[in-house]
């Protein structure tokens, strides 16, 4: 596994700086707790209008959910 992998995402970011879990986001959201986790360690991405809904839960920005960082 690389060491990209292993960090966190902006998506798992955003939800500590909220002090939300994935639970909360999974029940906002309607995916299964499973699904959240994958997208906080990497192992899936949302498509593009999940990531907008996920984005409109968190009260942020699209943009600030994407990793511009080469």
């Amino acid at each position: 596994m690389s060491s990209q992998k292993k960090r966190f995402n902006r998506i798992k970011i955003a939800l500590i700086e909220r002090d939300k879990t994935n639970l909360w986001l999974a029940e906002k959201m309607g995916v299964t707790p499973a699904a959240v986790s994958r997208w906080c360690t990497n192992d899936a991405q949302p498509n593009l209008e999940t990531l907008f809904k996920i984005a409109k839960v968190l009260g942020v920005e699209v943009t600030e959910l994407l990793n511009t960082k080469a």
